[in-house]
Order: C-alpha cells, then structure tokens, then sequence
C-alpha cells in the first residue's frame, strides 16, 4: 500500500515538471472515476473540466452530483475518453487498465489517484493533485476544512466502544476513513483482533464470535437488492446488530474521500453520540 502510494505521488510530481508550472497547466482536463470528479469540480475552474465520469451525477454516489450536471459525462471508456482530445485525464488505480494502457499508448497524460487510506495520504494527493492544476491554494483550503472538522471531535465524549466497519459480502475495510474518524470518536476497530490488518472478508460465524458492539455499515444496506447486499440483512446479523446497534453512513459520504469527508466527520459523530452508549 505504501509503495503504491509513493508511487501515485511520483507520478503527479512527475506531471508538473518544476518551472514550468505556468506552461503545463491543463486546460482541458476529462476524469474517468468517481472520487477524480469529486476532486476535479472542488480544486479546479469549471472552465478547466472537460467531462466527468458516468458516475458524477448519481445522488446515491456523488456528492456533487447536482454540480455535476452542467458537465459532460464520458462512458468511462479509453476510446471515450481519447476522443475528448483532453491534455490531462484523471483515473483510479482499480479503474480499467485498457483506458490506462490506450491512454499511455497515446501519449496522453493521466493521473491515477488512489483510495484515500489516512488523512496524511489523502492530504498528500489533495495538495499534489492542486499543484498539477494549477490551484496549490485551493488544495490548501479543502485540507484546512477537513482539519477543523477533525477539530471537532471531542475525545472527552468518546464511549470506548469496540465497532467494526462492514460492508457488502462481508467486506473488513480496516484501513479506511470511517475507521479512522470512528477511533478518534472513541471506538475501537475490531478488525486486528480479527486478523485483518488492511482488508479482508468475515464470515458471519466470526463476526458472531468477536462480536463488536457497533457496525459502521452503508445507508445501502438495509436492502437485499443483490446477493452482496444480502449477506447485511441476514436473520443473524440483524439479531446481534439490529438498527440501534448499525452506524449509518450514506455511500455519498464514504466512497470517496475529499469534499464530502466534513461530513462523513459529522455524520459519524452524530451517529455515536445518539447510538454509543
């Protein structure tokens, strides 16, 4: 994970060749990926975005999905995107690897950006990212936002209250966000006592044994729409854990981190205080 994400560092210090900042600012600028347009609508001029990605105006996904809506959207695929004729594309490190290689292949510039893993990685990408567009003050800006939003949480309150961030299939996101802001609030990740270091998957036979008070888990997942989401309403889960005993977060607030991440801080917050004892 560290090695990707120096690697994600060096590529967007190798897109801005020192000096020549003012020369290489992109102008025309098309993101493939979900949390690239999150970043691109906050820290670029609208006159600088190109296209967005399919997924830019969902309400479920994008926080921005209503500013969203006065830009293009792409279809997410390289042959989409080359014709955009962009001087810059933004993608994700899981995104398609054929829109990456077709792009390499055209001599077109891209930036992969990653999952934010920790607020120092995710700060590290937002300034990075702000310096390639041209915008290193609004980079600045975003940073100090959610900084005082971290502020807010008052480790006076914190309930020491064991939790585990869940998702769909049964999917430990320990490495995360949710997690993050969840200890700061005074919960305790489970997810090392259960062998998960980064990421994995639990049965529902392990989560009954270690039996965390809390689950963080999507406002998605009250719903069996598909056989992932259906492992979140099973009879037993719903036992140990039912509603008072869930931590709700809208997939808005958490898929991505950056303009949304002061209120995934929040929401996390009001969701201990009313429901940690």
């Amino acid at each position: 994970m560290i090695f990707r994400f120096l690697l994600a560092l060096i590529g967007l210090a190798t897109a801005l060749a020192p000096g020549a900042r003012a020369a290489e600012t992109p102008r025309r600028i098309a993101s493939a990926n979900l949390c690239a347009d999150q970043l691109l609508l906050e820290l670029a001029d609208p006159g600088q975005i190109l296209s967005l990605s399919p997924f830019a105006r969902d309400p479920e996904l994008s926080w921005f999905a209503e500013r969203a809506q006065k830009y293009p959207a792409n279809r997410g695929s390289g042959e989409d995107i080359v014709r955009l004729d962009a001087d810059l594309v933004l993608t994700g490190p899981y995104d398609n690897r054929y829109t990456r290689a077709l792009l390499s292949a055209r001599g077109l510039r891209f930036v992969a950006l990653n999952p934010w893993t920790s607020f120092a990685q995710g700060f590290a990408e937002v300034r990075a990212l702000a310096d390639v567009l041209g915008h290193r003050d609004r980079g600045e800006a975003l940073v100090a936002r959610i900084e005082a939003a971290l502020a807010k949480i008052d480790a006076s309150h914190a309930k020491q209250a064991t939790s585990l961030v869940l998702h769909r299939r049964g999917f430990v996101y320990h490495t995360g966000l949710s997690g993050e802001i969840s200890q700061r609030a005074g919960l305790r990740d489970m997810a090392p006592e259960m062998g998960i270091s980064g990421s994995g998957f639990v049965s529902l036979e392990a989560l009954a044994k270690a039996r965390p008070e809390y689950l963080l888990v999507s406002s998605a997942d009250f719903t069996a729409m598909d056989q992932g989401q259906a492992f979140m309403v099973h009879p037993a889960l719903r036992a140990f854990w039912p509603a008072e005993r869930r931590l709700v977060l809208p997939d808005k607030l958490t898929i991505c981190g950056g303009p949304s991440t002061p209120a995934l801080i929040e929401q996390i917050i009001a969701e201990v205080d009313a429901k940690v004892k």
